[in-house]
């Protein structure tokens, strides 16, 4: 009886100890699968996983859920490559960290560029000759001169009687419709700008690419129109010209490839003027062809 209640004490104190160690066991297990959930993705983990033939889309679905990048030093990326984990699982790795980093500060938007000043005699124009004021605020305005000369041409016949003696001699004239320029100058030395096409001229059928071709001329006003002389044409010749009494010298600058700004030499009187030049001359009246644009000035 003794013996047996000893093998009985015994059995129960294993059974209690069993019991305790399954308690145990019960209570540690969340803890162990949590650790095991917890930890994060190795690099030889991922050579393994690349070893045992996983697809690269499968490895790649494994570094995506991580809950925190995979940091790889340039060494590990050597031994990934060298363990034969392809480009796109590395990738997959970096991926993650670039998209954690900070965000670089992005650029500053640029800015766009005002639009040209029309009355800024730097800024581009359309060809042609301008006449620079000066408004009543003080500011500038930059005023294109139409062309007015082409398409009235006259010839003045001026030999009268003496063609009776052999004098055979006509002087070509342009002329302006109208007794005043629309475009007026309000100083006794206006300043001009002639813009030139970077190919051709100022004219359809010209040849007009610089200032030196045009002269500066007042206008003789009559009831209803303005008018100069632009050549003398002769029996046998003809020569190309305008009329001295009623040239005036001008300066002209280049400030930069096809842009010229062009002033009187001397001041002005109050007048009708106009920058005119004989575009060709064949031997007739008829074959001359003259550009002509027009400007007064009105001195207070």
């Amino acid at each position: 009886m003794v013996e047996y209640s000893r093998q009985s004490g015994l059995t129960r104190m294993l059974t209690a100890l069993l019991a305790f160690s399954l308690c145990l066991a019960v209570i540690a297990l969340p803890a162990v699968l949590a650790r095991g959930q917890d930890a994060p993705l190795t690099k030889d983990q991922i050579i393994q996983m690349s070893k045992a033939g996983l697809g690269d889309d499968v490895i790649i679905a494994k570094i995506k859920a991580e809950p925190t990048p995979l940091k790889l030093s340039t060494d590990d990326l050597i031994q990934l490559k060298s363990a034969g984990v392809s480009d796109a699982v590395i990738r997959a790795i970096l991926a993650p960290a670039a998209a954690s980093a900070a965000p670089a500060a992005s650029a500053p938007a640029a800015t766009p560029a005002p639009p040209p000043d029309p009355n800024d005699p730097n800024s581009p124009h359309d060809p042609g000759i301008y006449l620079l004021t000066t408004v009543r605020d003080g500011g500038k305005r930059m005023v294109l001169i139409d062309r007015a000369g082409s398409g009235h041409e006259k010839t003045a016949n001026i030999w009268g009687h003496a063609f009776s003696y052999g004098i055979s001699k006509a002087k070509l004239k342009a002329e302006v419709p109208g007794p005043h320029a629309a475009v007026r100058a309000n100083v006794s030395k206006p300043e001009f700008y002639m813009y030139f096409p970077p190919t051709g001229n100022l004219g359809a059928a010209d040849t007009i690419t610089s200032p030196s071709q045009f002269s500066l001329l007042s206008l003789e006003v009559k009831k209803d129109h303005r008018e100069t002389a632009v050549a003398k044409v002769g029996f046998a010749s003809a020569s190309a010209g305008t009329d001295e009494k009623r040239t005036f010298k001008m300066d002209s600058e280049k400030v930069r490839p096809y842009v010229y700004r062009v002033t009187p030499d001397a001041s002005l009187p109050a007048g009708e003027y106009a920058f005119v030049a004989a575009t060709g001359m064949g031997g007739t009246a008829a074959a001359s062809s003259v550009a002509l644009y027009d400007f007064g000035i009105d001195l207070q």
